[in-house]
């Protein structure tokens, strides 16, 4: 992150384990930077296989203080575009092959958190992509269409299955299974104390300056204070791959919203589904969504999305409070029960976008033995443990079989995020949010 995110979110680091910065020079096998899902994940997964490596994480920070630490805690099945768009785009063996591996992360995690026993508010249920206007309706008929066509488990539901679940009235939905909700900040550094349970070494506010080759064996990492030779490294960095000048495409960075209430009513609570923790999203591109917690609060995002680079702060915080205060009157016109619930907190975070919906997996071009992981666009709670564990294979000399996803490359296309077309880039995203928020 250029800048750190604004707000309060709902969710506590918990424990975790030492992570004193980064001093004079320091050597391991392989160095770990970022130490979100992915960085975890990877570190976890290669300390897991080969017990007897040296693996250091770097953090500017401290695990979970990232993208991975202030989600909303959504965990479904998504990777890439929307499964129609991804049919015309590869073809029907492929975005059938993209789907199900999304699927498979998503199980992937419900087994991590069942290994690392972390107390998560892990709840498995439902995630219902639906609609209230006349383009989701659309782009959800094109892909129950697609769906069909591939053989996979997406069920249509009409308003009256909906209502069955979510007492607002949607016009018509996908069920997506499996899926769950959890606190993914209680997952991530449950994920950073059993790395550091199997012998991994954490640096924390260490910043990663620069990357540079290696004189003989892999790469040099430069940080404030010192440096990490390494013989292998993974850049779990995301979005801040352009702030280090990664040849890796654009990764952008936008700031999202969310906002987290005081327990609702009973009433209210079983209304928007709280007994089965159902998840709904809203099928039009970055319009609201909401959650439900353990303790009856309830979550909602989206809406908004700001390019935060070159705004300044005085207007970033004003674009915040704007983002925020709609959420709020979003949510409260979601159920006639809401009308008068508190918001608890609010808070931003940071999410990496690529101009094509895939992430960015692979090695670092014009670097030996560098590999980056990010721009899961928004479905980064799943995708990001899943690609940590496909890294290691691969550091490890065990890739997959078959053929590579799309996501596996190691460039995404450059999109005008700097000089003068910035502005424009900006000024699209703001534009997507208005039409957004206009049909909810």
């Amino acid at each position: 992150m250029t800048r750190p995110p604004a707000g309060t979110p709902y969710w506590d680091a918990a424990e975790l384990p030492t992570q004193p910065q980064l001093h004079g020079v320091v050597t391991a096998d392989v160095a770990v930077v970022g130490a979100g899902l992915a960085g975890l994940s990877c570190a976890y997964h290669l300390a897991e296989r080969a017990p007897g490596l040296d693996i250091a994480v770097v953090d500017a920070e401290h695990p979970a203080a990232g993208a991975s630490g202030r989600g909303t805690g959504l965990l479904g099945p998504r990777a890439g575009p929307a499964v129609d768009r991804a049919v015309r785009r590869f073809g029907p063996q492929t975005a059938r092959r993209m789907h199900r591996a999304s699927e498979r992360a998503v199980r992937d995690v419900l087994a991590l958190c069942a290994r690392l026993d972390v107390p998560c508010g892990l709840r498995t249920g439902e995630q219902l992509v639906a609609t209230r206007s006349s383009a989701g309706l659309a782009a959800l008929a094109r892909q129950a269409r697609a769906c069909r066509e591939l053989g996979l488990d997406v069920p249509v539901l009409t308003p009256a299955g909906i209502r069955d679940r979510v007492g607002v009235p949607y016009r018509a939905a996908l069920l997506h299974r499996p899926a769950a909700t959890l606190d993914p900040a209680a997952l991530t550094c449950a994920l950073a104390r059993a790395c550091a349970d199997k012998g991994v070494r954490f640096y924390g506010r260490s910043p990663l300056l620069a990357l540079r080759p290696g004189d003989l064996v892999g790469p040099e990492l430069v940080l404030p204070h010192g440096r990490l030779y390494a013989g292998q490294a993974v850049l779990a960095v995301n979005s801040a791959a352009q702030a280090l000048d990664l040849p890796v495409g654009t990764v952008l960075p936008l700031e999202v919203y969310a906002v987290a209430t005081e327990p609702l009513s009973a009433p209210a609570y079983e209304a928007l589904g709280g007994r089965a923790g159902h998840a709904v999203v809203d099928a039009v591109p970055m319009a609201p969504y909401f959650r439900l917690l353990p303790d009856r609060g309830l979550v909602a995002g989206g809406g908004t999305a700001t390019v935060p680079a070159g705004v300044g702060a005085p207007r970033l915080q004003a674009v915040r409070e704007r983002a925020w205060s709609w959420l709020e009157r979003w949510l409260r016109a979601l159920h006639p029960d809401l009308a008068r619930v508190r918001v608890t907190h609010r808070w931003s975070g940071r999410i990496g976008m690529t101009g094509d919906d895939l992430p960015v997996v692979g090695p670092v071009p014009g670097y030996d033995d560098v590999w980056y992981i990010g721009g899961c666009c928004g479905h980064g709670l799943a995708l990001s443990v899943a690609h940590g564990a496909h890294v290691a294979a691969a550091l490890l000399g065990e890739p997959e079989p078959g053929e590579p996803l799309p996501w596996h490359r190691s460039r995404a296309p450059r999109l005008p995020a700097r000089g003068p077309a910035g502005p424009l880039l900006r000024a699209y995203v703001d534009a997507m949010g208005r039409i957004a928020r206009h049909t909810c």
